[in-house]
């Protein structure tokens, strides 16, 4: 609160006396509604060695510890339609990273099969994931629940976020975007839409109004986003992934329908309208939801999880390997 004082204060201060009044009002206006509905603010915890399967990624706001499925509101600006996005994976890096959904507080952790943490492989010339990768809270594909737009059921996840901006995030950073348009991949019989976003704060955000803009700044980063997402799975020794409408991006107002589906879904799991089939849907800050808990006891779950140490080493011949996938 001090420091919105002082924002006042300074405003106050460098008012020339003869400014319309009228500004001055509404300028005030501005900050103090800032004062009383101030940006939440979000902080990782690491717990375990990155690296190995005890590892885990913690969010939490200003009271303690979160859920970054439940607990991180969707929108972050409703009139302006801006989203919080979680990421899970940063650009260029191969760890399968995701929002744990079985876990209490739903932390960020490597996805294993098999017994092996799972890394992406490269694709060249792809290296690692070709965007800041992650999802939007509060959203869930409904897998009893048939997408009209697909003819395919949801695929049991929040839905997933491609971020396009230059900057390189950080694992566990919530970061406000606005939605341009989505893909819809066809994941082994079920729809996985990927949102395409934008960080509010990318230097090209502002002439990022659709779809339509990605290509013309973005030169090949769509016809990338489809390759990369086909051939993914090709060195695992699984098919070539399938797209919905023959790969063709759908625009900001399709996927913003999109994303108020999955949203709805969301309301209807943590309300317990909805069978959660395993998901955990504990939170501290969702009013109406019986799966609702204490901070105290979200304090005591972190607590119980293994300390931070130090990163195991991971094997070149898995991360740093190239494979050469060539399309049918």
């Amino acid at each position: 609160m001090r420091s919105g004082l002082l924002h006042v204060r300074s405003f106050i201060g460098l008012v020339n006396p003869v400014l319309n009044p009228l500004v001055v009002q509404s300028e005030l206006g501005r900050i103090f509604q800032l004062l009383k509905c101030p940006m939440a603010t979000y902080s990782v915890e690491e717990r375990g060695a990155p690296n190995s399967t005890e590892y885990r990624v913690y969010l939490r706001n200003e009271s303690g510890p979160i859920s970054p499925l439940h607990d991180i509101p969707l929108l972050a600006d409703s009139c302006k339609k801006i989203f919080n996005m979680v990421v899970e994976i940063p650009r260029w890096t191969n760890a399968k990273m995701e929002i744990n959904l079985k876990e209490v507080l739903n932390p960020i952790k490597q996805d294993v099969k098999k017994g092996k943490l799972r890394y992406v492989a490269n694709c060249f010339p792809h290296h690692g994931y070709i965007w800041n990768y992650g999802a939007f809270p509060q959203t869930w594909e409904n897998p009893d629940v048939l997408d009209e737009a697909t003819g395919c059921k949801g695929d049991n996840d929040p839905v997933d976020v491609l971020e396009i901006g230059y900057r390189v995030a950080k694992r566990g950073e919530v970061i406000k975007v606005k939605v341009l348009g989505a893909v819809a991949l066809i994941d082994e019989g079920e729809t996985d839409w990927k949102i395409i976003t934008i960080d509010v704060n990318d230097p090209l955000a502002e002439q990022m109004k659709d779809i339509a803009d990605v290509e013309k700044h973005y030169p090949g980063l769509l016809k990338a986003t489809i390759e990369w997402f086909k051939v993914y799975k090709i060195p695992d020794g699984k098919p070539e992934n399938q797209f919905a409408f023959n790969g063709e991006a759908k625009n900001r107002e399709f996927a913003h329908k999109v994303v108020d589906e999955v949203h709805k879904f969301w309301q209807s799991l943590v309300k317990k309208e909805s069978e959660a089939g395993g998901i955990s849907c504990a939170n501290v800050t969702v009013q109406d939801s019986p799966f609702k808990i204490d901070y105290k006891d979200a304090e005591d779950i972190v607590s119980k999880s293994p300390a931070l140490e130090e990163a195991k080493p991971t094997d070149p011949s898995v991360v740093d390997k190239w494979h050469y996938v060539h399309l049918k």
